[in-house]
């Protein structure tokens, strides 16, 4: 049996339109319902679209560097944010580690940080992928930013990216692909 549960609003009314009356009678609304679920599957109403990479340190090996990724959440995104997935797929240094320990998140942006969010984060050195969680997912219409903490900068020069995933919070999360967050590293100038 199809279930489809969602948030009602602007996605109720724009499937009324494309969707078949006899599937509109399987639909079943729940006022209480923060995602769409379709099959068991959660996703997000208006999902988030892209992701912010800021780094203040930016030269080969230089210690203290803080990548900081941002999302925001549409006021209508229909579900939190529950998990966040960064790889590493492009940069010629492939094994500068991170203090993952050190890893952190809160509301807001880099300098103008908010509140606290709880946060859980695994690395897989191998992979050069991040699984973040979010014990207490973001709501919707909030922007998040997570900060990751290599030991230093990769050991070389070039323009390393990340490609970052996102996961509504809910039963069997479909993810949402944000893009790619770009950090360029540079030789230091030297006279």
């Amino acid at each position: 049996m199809l279930m489809v549960r969602f948030h009602p609003g602007p996605l109720l009314r724009r499937l009324r339109h494309r969707v078949p009356a006899a599937v509109l009678g399987v639909l079943a609304l729940s006022i209480d319902a923060r995602a769409l679920e379709l099959n068991g599957r959660t996703y997000f109403s208006r999902p988030p679209w892209s992701v912010d990479l800021i780094s203040y340190y930016t030269t080969v090996w230089q210690p203290f560097a803080e990548y900081y990724f941002t999302v925001e959440l549409d006021p209508a995104a229909g579900a939190s944010l529950g998990e966040l997935v960064i790889t590493q797929t492009r940069g010629v240094d492939r094994w500068f580690p991170f203090n993952v320990e050190a890893s952190r998140a809160f509301l807001g942006r880099p300098r103008q940080q908010g509140p606290a969010v709880p946060v859980q984060v695994r690395f897989d050195q191998a992979e050069r992928t991040f699984r973040v969680v979010f014990p207490q997912p973001v709501q919707p219409g909030n922007t998040v930013t997570l900060m990751l903490k290599p030991w230093s900068n990769p050991s070389m020069a070039d323009t390393y990216m990340f490609q970052v995933t996102a996961f509504p919070s809910g039963p069997d999360p479909s993810p949402a692909p944000l893009g790619y967050g770009t950090l360029r590293i540079y030789m230091p100038d030297r006279w």
